[in-house]
């Protein structure tokens, strides 16, 4: 059985001093392929460096994070569009809209997501977005600019039902589950057997989100088998069934060769 961490920051400074362990440690619970997305221009030479350490285990994403989106942000955007022409990336992201940690670059978040989207458009690129407290600040943005050309994943889910299904009535999005989903006051597992497998992912959101029962460590992509055992249980489905649905949709979404 082979997995696919579809989400994972493998390349930051947490990992420095033992992410040879931590890969090799993924290869070991079958997490076959890490997809790695960019924060901000700071972290584009360790993501780089990443990848070409592991490119037998990694691929990266390229774009702005939300949290990052700051009065400079078109500076960041241009440094960002720039290196994601000219590398070989899978994806734009992350990108998105964040609430929790301030509420005030609210219309620049959303000025600098709108122009990723456009990027994803002319580079025929799914989107990777990050929503937190701010599901409807995104589906007011997605009403907008929506078309047939924009396909992507809400990463980390941790919605309702109702939010669920308005975002997989995009067309050509899924959801990406983490560990969250393992957390026992989360709900998300009934919100998951509402929607099915049908447009789930897998992630990590590596250092962050920990599943249980290593919640309040470091997170690390080998969790994603922890994650799939989670789905496993909720729809009592063999983790191979799940990890063949899960990376059937990943290799879907960004184009990737099918796992050996």
């Amino acid at each position: 059985m082979k997995i696919i961490d579809t989400h994972s920051h493998m390349y930051l400074e947490q990992f420095d001093s033992d992410r040879d362990e931590c890969m090799k440690r993924a290869l070991d619970q079958g997490v076959a392929l890490t997809l790695l997305p960019n924060i901000d221009s700071a972290s584009i030479a360790s993501l780089k460096q990443t990848v070409k350490d592991y490119s037998h285990q990694c691929m990266g994403m390229m774009g702005l994070h939300p949290c990052s989106v700051k009065s400079d942000f078109q500076k960041e955007l241009a440094i960002i569009k720039d290196e994601l022409i000219k590398g070989k990336y899978v994806a734009v992201g992350e990108t998105g809209i964040d609430l929790y940690w301030d509420k005030s670059t609210l219309d620049i978040q959303i000025e600098a997501f709108k122009e990723q989207i456009e990027w994803s458009k002319q580079l025929n690129l799914p989107i990777v977005i990050h929503a937190r407290d701010s599901f409807q600040e995104i589906f007011d943005v997605l009403d907008e600019v929506h078309t047939s050309k924009l396909r992507g994943v809400f990463h980390c889910f941790s919605g309702s039902v109702e939010q669920a299904k308005k975002a997989l009535s995009y067309n050509g999005f899924y959801l990406g589950i983490g560990g969250v989903a393992t957390f026992k006051n989360s709900g998300l597992d009934k919100v998951l057997t509402e929607i099915g497998t049908e447009r789930l992912m897998l992630e990590t959101d590596a250092p962050y989100l920990t599943p249980h029962p290593f919640r309040g460590k470091r997170n690390e992509t080998a969790y994603t088998k922890i994650v799939a055992e989670k789905l496993s249980s909720i729809f009592k489905m063999e983790i191979g069934e799940i990890a063949d649905i899960t990376n059937i949709n990943a290799i879907k979404l960004f184009n990737l060769s099918e796992l050996e």
